[in-house]
């Protein structure tokens, strides 16, 4: 399909979704798909884990996917077969700080939607701000604060992608936590604080992030769960604590150490979601 001719994901959100759901289905031969997972910063070895991969291509073969220019995120999708279940694998994301408009963040959730995805697993690497956290662990999240100032639902709303007035108070699905929580019980959950970035939090952003609530804070994941809500899938998010944020340690916030320790971890936790999505 030629790039002109492409519906735009952020004047028209629901025509790009439908025309790259209908490309993935060409490129894979799987008439849907039925769990989407979005790997974050250092996870793409996790996706190794998770079932036999029946077809891998570039995002930007399906159409509304600018190229990826973050290191540690990848810039393709895969097909993977899971016992009787189809994933959908993006190997990295984009990210509003690049510049790009939260429907072309949201385009990704979207376009899974649309290709029959019903459950949506989201990944990232973030700062520990509760006093216990340590880099390496796994946290599921139970809820978000919004601080980057953007939605994907801003402007005239589009009722074939969902309604305009969306409940998110169990936008972190408590059925698939409770499920989580079942394949590993030593899981802890926690209130996830979304920053704009590209800049680490200050101390006292950090400060005002725990004031409200945050347990965790980032840099992506708010923007993708709030539209994979609204178009009414079940979100399950899972944080790695990949340092403790700016302020309550004396180290230097380096995105390189970040992907180190989402590496060391990232085919135990491609094994843990491989169970969770085993059991969904």
């Amino acid at each position: 399909m030629a790039a002109m001719s492409f519906p735009d994901p952020v004047e028209q959100p629901y025509e790009a979704a439908q025309a790259s759901a209908a490309a993935l289905a060409a490129a894979t031969g799987a008439d849907r798909h039925d769990i989407a997972i979005v790997l974050g910063s250092g996870w793409k070895p996790a996706a190794d884990q998770m079932g036999e991969v029946a077809a891998e291509l570039p995002m930007t073969d399906l159409g509304g996917f600018p190229e990826a220019s973050v290191q540690g995120h990848g810039t393709s999708v895969r097909s993977i077969v899971n016992g009787d279940r189809r994933i959908l694998a993006f190997m990295g994301r984009v990210h509003l700080y690049e510049g790009h408009h939260p429907n072309v963040v949201a385009h990704a959730v979207r376009t899974a939607v649309r290709a029959g995805c019903s459950t949506v697993v989201l990944t990232n690497a973030a700062g520990g701000l509760r006093p216990g956290m340590w880099p390496g662990q796994p946290v599921l999240i139970s809820d978000h604060v919004n601080l980057t100032g953007r939605t994907p639902l801003l402007g005239p709303n589009d009722d074939r992608i969902g309604p305009r007035f969306p409940d998110m108070s169990t936008a972190y699905s408590p059925r698939l936590r409770d499920l989580a929580r079942s394949v590993d019980p030593t899981l802890e959950q926690a209130v996830y604080g979304g920053f704009l970035g590209p800049t680490y939090e200050t101390p006292a952003e950090v400060r005002m992030a725990r004031t409200l609530g945050a347990d965790l804070v980032g840099m992506s994941t708010v923007i993708e769960t709030i539209a994979a809500v609204h178009a009414g899938a079940e979100v399950l998010a899972v944080s790695l604590v990949t340092n403790l944020a700016a302020g309550l340690s004396d180290e230097v916030l380096d995105h390189d150490d970040v992907l180190a320790v989402a590496a060391h971890s990232a085919e135990r936790m491609g094994g843990l979601i491989a169970q969770i999505v085993g059991r969904t």
